[in-house]
């Protein structure tokens, strides 16, 4: 016990975290004009293969990361074209933009590097480790805190920005009239459409960090379906934070550390298995305890009541 629970499993849920929490971040940003944004999970995947592709074009990582979020932003401007401009079902829409996902991206895997389940470079470099100077000295501050990827500290930083954006500025009031009350936003002159578009693509943006971290800072490769649900469980945390900033870093963590935990008992007697199961479980059991109808106005189930 003493060896699962230790400082270093506080830095690992940080590292863990980050990924769900940019995802989620999108998701809380879709939810609060009025979308549901059900494709987390593919543009995730996405932006973990385009980044280790842009990788392998320009051998640069900054440049792999922007190569994977306007990629990813690509692929959002096509889901906010489909459920916006057409309006089509955002969940059959997004699940099918995950299906798409999986499937294009096994293939691209194939065509463009020849091999299939797992591609990895020994010569390609991931994203740095930033060791913060004096913090990094300090007894387990600096263990926390230090030698994270500038991805996990952006994560964070995006929490209190958007918090501060959403809540105490004009643009944030104005995406929650649109949101809340299209009808009252319209009569006030707000291009509706214009900041549900603006939200979905600055969210495909954060997806494309997300898979970024996934592929270029956890590890250095890609594997087929290399997001294993993490879409999805961002998704859950986007609900159960209510679509604020700083309930969806709670959650994020929440299911991070959960994650984390997995990871260390797979070292001890327990079947990896049911180690391996354990995030998922314990997000149906906060599943069944959400009983916010938000998101099934969003997606159309309760027809407005």
């Amino acid at each position: 016990m003493g060896t699962l629970l230790d400082w270093s499993l506080l830095s690992a849920t940080l590292w863990k975290v980050a990924p769900l929490l940019l995802a989620a971040l999108a998701g809380a940003l879709c939810a609060r004009v009025g979308i549901f944004n059900v494709a987390l999970e593919g543009m995730m995947l996405i932006g973990a293969f385009t980044a280790i592709l842009g990788n392998d074009l320009f051998g640069n990582v900054a440049l792999a990361v922007l190569f994977a979020c306007f990629c990813v932003g690509l692929v959002s401007l096509l889901f906010a074209y489909l459920t916006i401009g057409l309006q089509a079902n955002a969940i059959v829409v997004g699940m099918a933009i995950n299906f798409l996902a999986n499937g294009l991206t096994a293939f691209l895997l194939y065509a463009i590097f020849g091999v299939k389940g797992q591609y990895r470079d020994s010569t390609m470099s991931g994203l740095p480790q930033w060791h913060i100077p004096v913090i990094q000295d300090i007894p387990v501050v600096g263990e926390l805190l230090s030698g994270h990827t500038p991805l996990v500290y952006l994560a964070f930083v995006l929490v209190a920005v958007l918090q501060f954006v959403l809540f105490r500025t004009v643009i944030g009031f104005r995406l929650l009239a649109v949101g809340e009350n299209p009808a009252a936003a319209k009569s006030l002159g707000l291009k509706i459409r214009g900041y549900q578009y603006g939200a979905v693509v600055f969210g495909g943006v954060l997806c494309g960090l997300a898979g970024a971290q996934l592929s270029l800072g956890q590890v250095t490769l890609f594997t087929e379906n290399m997001t294993a649900g993490r879409g999805f469980i961002a998704l859950v945390a986007t609900m159960l934070g209510q679509s604020n900033p700083l309930g969806v870093m709670a959650s994020s963590l929440l299911f991070g550390f959960l994650d984390t935990v997995s990871t260390r008992l797979q070292g001890s007697s327990i079947p990896t298995h049911f180690t391996m199961m354990f995030p998922y479980v314990m997000t149906i059991v906060v599943m069944l305890f959400f009983k916010d109808k938000t998101y099934l106005r969003q997606s159309g189930r309760l027809d407005g009541k």
